[in-house]
């Protein structure tokens, strides 16, 4: 489905120039803005990419015909393809792959620089990736997210805060994985409490949190055991998932009408199909109640001017990189 919004809309890619466009706008940020490193050929295309965009999905905002905005997706069947999600190549996932539902990695997260301080664009990420976790009937949605430089000293209230006050329970926890770590980076680096929980002050670790971390914590997410020094990429990650049953409950009325709408596929078979079988039985009515509260939510005063324009049954249009 595409939402727009003025001359704005966001929906999967569909095709090659698109995909192109997405990988353009990482090479700006990554590369040119966080200093990640690239190849030749990808510095003589200005395009930031990996192996496991060969069939990855992309999520973009687009503001008059143009990328603006974009997540990467990985879901369990391309990565069974890839032999993997990239988040293995930083962090165990083994429990969160246990799962027996549908889950999803979301990576890549960037929106162009003159369109940063127009929350309009995250929000529409969001509302195209909320449309796509109800409609796959995704039960987890994982990733990393990254703060700028290799020394996690620099967010230590942050990553402290996160350690001591939400890290994820034990039976789905990721943990980092140190013997990944580039040669030279010193592993004790990956800790996450690097201050006592006395010193961890709640208001200086949100003034170190990216707004993306906001966003995260906003919805209930949790975070993995441990910080990964990328240092290749010029950032430092921890792990990120948000079990969507236990998105928080303001957020699930909101979206969905009642604090437990999204259930789990796992225990409550019944009741999912209740809630997003109506989705999958009215394709008219279930996705347009569901994206005009995620939209009415997300987009504010902007949500009068909302439109919903449902998709064709056409494929991405992958491409191997």
């Amino acid at each position: 489905m595409t939402i727009k919004v003025r001359d704005f809309e966001v929906r999967l890619t569909r095709n090659k120039e698109e995909r192109r466009q997405v990988r353009q706008l990482r090479y700006d940020v990554f590369v040119e803005e966080e200093g990640a490193s690239a190849t030749e050929e990808q510095r003589a295309l200005r395009e930031e990419y990996d192996s496991y965009d060969r069939f990855a999905e992309y999520m973009a905002v687009f503001h008059n015909g143009r990328v603006v905005g974009t997540y990467r997706i990985i879901d369990r069947r391309a990565a069974e393809k890839m032999d993997g999600f990239y988040t293995e190549s930083e962090f165990n996932i083994s429990k969160i792959k246990k799962y027996r539902g549908n889950i999803a990695e979301m990576s890549r997260a960037c929106v162009e620089k003159s369109y940063r301080d127009n929350g309009l664009v995250m929000r529409l990420l969001w509302a195209g990736l909320g449309e796509m976790i109800v409609r796959r009937k995704i039960g987890i949605v994982f990733g990393v997210a990254s703060f700028v430089g290799t020394n996690p000293a620099r967010s230590a209230q942050a990553i402290s805060y996160l350690y001591y006050n939400h890290l994820t329970p034990s039976r789905l926890r990721a943990t980092v994985v140190p013997e990944k770590f580039a040669e030279g980076v010193n592993p004790k680096l990956g800790r996450m409490n690097i201050l006592p929980r006395d010193f961890v002050d709640a208001a200086d670790a949100r003034a170190e949190m990216t707004p993306l971390i906001k966003g995260y914590l906003r919805l209930g997410a949790t975070f993995g055991r441990g910080v990964f020094i990328d240092a290749p990429f010029n950032t430092y990650d921890v792990f990120v998932m948000l079990e969507t049953r236990k998105m928080d409950a303001a957020y699930q009325k909101h979206f969905l009408g009642r604090e437990n709408a999204l259930g789990d596929p796992e225990d409550d078979k019944e009741n999912i199909i209740r809630t997003v079988g109506k989705i999958m039985t009215f394709p008219v009515v279930g996705p347009f109640k569901v994206l005009r509260a995620v939209v009415d939510f997300l987009l504010r005063e902007d949500a009068a001017d909302a439109e919903y324009i449902e998709d064709s049954d056409k494929t991405e249009d992958k491409e191997e990189e």
